[in-house]
């Protein structure tokens, strides 16, 4: 035993490294266009389109990733039928997401109007920021259909530990988002629509080049693709039980972001604008941390389908270390050269002063963060949605009342709710982790349950 655990551990970092470090690449590339968007529209003569762009891109993290369960959900059944060697699941799994998808894309269109309205109205900016985000968001919404396809796949791929795919649709999207960007607003003089319709090209292609790749990944599947599993109500029960609790903890997190831009907003634009530069941080520190929670999804829910819990923890630990090393790194890196990095958003003097006075709040977010990343990976290799929705409104009860006591700080105020939001977060979800760590999620509890047999 003492020979083979050191052994096992080491197998289990580089499986981790295998599949993470694409991931952490192509996860680089979508913090990189929302420092480009920031950057090229902040740099425009008037922090307006900054705020609009902002307001916009909020408003689409509840239209977009509202459905990310397309992704997280798609990954951990995928994973666990990978695990199962059911082919045949596997391929059902993409067909019923992706139709998933095209339906849910088309309501969002054809519902857009009233969508938009509210959404920025809650939102409370401006009038001028808000009527230009209203322009931005009507372009983005034409998008939605490939956006949620492109979740799919990637969460299809990821199951499946193909993490290679994941990395090269990511960087070919942002990549040519990123060129878009700077041909519409710097070369032909657009301002927040340019950013808008870079998007939307941008999800296109990718959403062609994925499909592609689906179409090659299919071949070498084994199993029939059984087009009648599409069209029955019941075979969608397990999608739908995982992805239900998914969807209602999406919305609770995004409900917290879209609460925490209103009320930086409704202290102005310049407060608006250097809290979405500094979002950009968090972002960036998000990303980063994604790539090893990827990976404990694709490892976790394989290990689950061949109830392998040896496995299982040794993909946990050697993910965690990756994560604690990456989160210290980048509360060092912002402690060290956050006021370059703000400078290298904006060129507004009043919006770099104001971000540069909440930036140590950026320091501290990485370290208190990171085992929510994590943990969210587990829980959903592990398809355990429940406990991540659960996590999310016991945070909820915690921020809200504490950004309502301390309104008198202003910003300070609404920063230290919002860390307290993720510290909470972190702690359900570890309190979940080791009390299902002695009893679902070990060998003794597998052995109890079938009444001793192996």
């Amino acid at each position: 035993m003492t020979a083979t655990a050191p052994a096992s551990s080491a197998r289990s970092s580089q499986r981790i490294w295998a599949l993470a470090w694409p991931i952490i690449l192509s996860n680089i590339t979508v913090p990189l266009l929302g420092l480009v968007d920031t950057a090229v529209v902040g740099h425009l003569p008037d922090s307006r389109y900054l705020a609009a762009v902002t307001l916009g891109a909020t408003l689409f993290g509840f239209l977009y990733w509202g459905f990310g369960f397309l992704r997280m959900g798609t990954t951990g059944l995928t994973s666990q039928a990978a695990g199962r060697e059911d082919d045949e699941s596997v391929k059902t799994l993409l067909g019923q997401s992706l139709l998933l998808a095209a339906l849910i894309g088309g309501v969002l269109i054809l519902a857009g109007d009233p969508l938009i309205a509210l959404g920025l109205g809650l939102l409370d900016g401006s009038p001028e920021a808000t009527r230009l985000a209203a322009e931005y968001a009507g372009i983005r919404l034409l998008s939605a259909p490939a956006v949620l396809a492109n979740y799919a796949i990637l969460g299809w791929f990821l199951g499946q530990q193909n993490s290679r795919v994941t990395l090269a649709l990511l960087v070919l999207t942002n990549g040519v988002n990123i060129v878009l960007d700077l041909v519409f607003v710097v070369g032909l003089g657009m301002t927040s629509d340019g950013v808008a319709w870079a998007t939307v090209i941008a999800d296109y292609t990718a959403l062609a080049f994925g499909l592609w790749r689906v179409w090659h990944q299919l071949e070498g599947l084994g199993g029939r693709f059984r087009r009648a599993r599409l069209l029955r109500r019941s075979a969608y029960r397990e999608l739908f039980a995982v992805n239900a609790q998914l969807f209602v903890r999406t919305l609770g997190l995004l409900f917290a972001m879209a609460f925490f831009t209103s009320r930086g907003a409704a202290q102005g634009d310049t407060v608006l604008a250097a809290n979405a530069v500094l979002l950009q941080f968090i972002m960036l520190t998000s990303y980063g941390l994604d790539g090893f929670a990827h990976a404990a999804e694709a490892l976790t829910g394989r290990a689950v389908g061949r109830s392998r819990w040896d496995e299982f923890g040794d993909s946990v630990r050697a993910a965690a270390r990756f994560s604690l090393l990456t989160a210290g790194l980048a509360a060092l890196a912002f402690a060290l050269g956050g006021p370059w990095l703000i400078a290298l958003l904006t060129g507004l003097p009043e919006v770099r002063d104001t971000a540069g006075e909440y930036l140590p709040w950026m320091v501290a977010m990485p370290l208190i963060a990171v085992w929510s990343y994590l943990l969210d990976g587990v829980f959903i290799g592990t398809t355990s949605t429940r406990e991540m929705r659960n996590s999310i409104f016991i945070a909820l009860a915690v921020y809200l009342p504490v950004w309502w006591l301390t309104r008198g700080l202003g910003n300070h105020g609404l920063w230290l709710a919002f860390s307290l939001f993720t510290a909470v977060r972190s702690g359900v979800l570890i309190a979940y982790y080791l009390h299902y760590r002695r009893t679902r999620w070990s060998g003794d509890h597998m052995s109890r349950s079938s009444g001793g047999k192996t």
